[in-house]
């Protein structure tokens, strides 16, 4: 591409590390078909950007454009958009540097600038200051979730090095009666009966077993463990609870949204509050569903090569959002909806992992037309869908077409005679 086809003609590209950055500026020359460059370095404290931000206000750059390196790209992000640049996030594969040339922090920005300012790459997707805010706000309160169950699986190790098998009668160890009966194991209490007597409502047609279970050799050591577990487990419970307060909060603008998701079936509030808090609100960013399903690594891959024809691999894509839609799919495929019939149908013929790839593709389409338009609402198809709509129509299509075939005339369906 010769120099004169410029797409942006004033652009700032930044090569980013943890302590500095480096900044090229490119800008038309003086001379007709040449562009000017300058090069500069700062560093990442908040002084230093916003002379940075001066720096690109007097050369009147209209476009920053930054790789998305660890979280570093972020406070600078985040600043310069304050400042009101138009800000670019880059993937670093669309950019790659040519192999064979030398490879330093200037050059790499130097490369960015000329191929953002030729058009030859694409923006990533970066959620407006709220968004931002709520998913923070859920991707920790999974974390804490996450760290809640270890825990609870290192207590239940725990009690099964003390051959005390609860975990085998109890579905929940920490429930009424289970914590009821850990806190007497902890406060000096051995005996198998006197814990099982410690069982609520419908555990107490459990106390036989219950004995056994409990029969073992928990000591104080396992005492003082299980006591520092279980505290640790509340602790991390509390701040689930005030991280969901304040998600609640952050959710007020969208609240309407989150209402509409949770009538889907195995969407819950929860998941709707982790789903706009990883693809937004805006579906402008995403022309069509399948847009979505893409950017979300839920669509379908095709690599062909001459005749040959094989799926690839969909990507990793977002983890937390797969997290989400992995919970959602799990929930919905042990109902008698259409989606919990989808799932099962794919499973029996491709297997699990597939099945949740494609219902996930469902769900994020299903989300799409939803928060596309506000007047739009879930309805189910029904479990009997495929079979009244979709395994008769097409058996009795293809009965009729052979019929016609063999015949060489024109075959119509009437009603049996009452």
């Amino acid at each position: 591409m010769d120099e004169v086809d410029q797409v942006v003609a004033r652009v700032a590209a930044l090569d980013l590390a943890k302590a500095s950055l480096v900044v090229c500026v490119r800008v038309p020359s003086d001379t007709p078909g040449k562009r000017c460059q300058e090069i500069r370095t700062y560093e990442t404290f908040t002084r230093s950007l916003l002379e940075l931000a001066d720096w690109l206000r007097v050369e009147r750059v209209t476009r920053v454009a930054m790789e998305a390196t660890s979280d570093y790209w972020k406070p600078v992000f985040y600043l310069l958009e304050a400042e009101g640049f138009e800000c670019w996030l880059v993937n670093p594969r669309q950019v790659k540097h040519l192999p064979g040339r030398p490879k330093t922090d200037k050059l790499d920005a130097v490369w960015l600038a000329k191929v953002v300012e030729r058009g030859m790459c694409r923006p990533s997707l970066v959620h407006p200051a709220p968004i931002r805010r709520l998913r923070d706000l859920t991707r920790y309160r999974r974390t804490l979730v996450r760290d809640r169950t270890r825990e609870r699986q290192r207590l239940e190790k725990l009690l099964e090095d003390a051959q005390i098998k609860l975990s085998s009668v109890v579905s929940d160890i920490l429930g009424v009666s289970g914590r009821a009966m850990l806190d007497a194991m902890i406060n000096g209490e051995r005996g198998p009966r006197v814990l099982a007597q410690l069982a609520r409502t419908r555990m107490r047609t459990k106390i036989g077993i219950l004995e056994e279970a409990l029969t073992g050799h928990f000591g104080d050591h396992h005492a003082f463990l299980a006591q520092t577990m279980l505290a640790r487990i509340d602790a991390v419970t509390a701040d689930i609870e005030k991280v969901g307060a304040a998600i609640e909060a952050a959710m007020t603008p969208f609240r309407a949204e989150a209402e509409r998701l949770d009538e889907v079936t195995g969407i819950g509030i929860c998941s709707a509050q982790e789903l706009i808090g990883e693809i937004g609100v805006d579906m402008t960013r995403f022309p069509t569903p399948a847009h979505l399903c893409s950017w979300a690594k839920r669509a379908p891959i095709i690599k062909q090569s001459a005749a040959t024809t094989r799926n690839g691999s969909a990507g990793k894509g977002n983890p937390w959002l797969a997290a989400t839609l992995g919970e959602i799919v799990v929930g919905v495929s042990r109902t008698h909806t259409f989606l919990g019939e989808r799932y099962r149908r794919i499973a029996r013929r491709r297997g699990k992992k597939r099945a949740i790839v494609a219902v996930s593709n469902s769900i994020l389409t299903i989300v799409w037309h939803l928060l596309s338009d506000p007047q739009a609402r879930y309805q189910d198809l029904g479990e009997d869908y495929y079979t009244t709509r979709h395994t008769t129509q097409r058996r009795q299509r293809t009965l009729i077409r052979d019929l016609e075939h063999l015949t060489g005339q024109r075959v119509t369906l009437q009603p049996h005679a009452a």
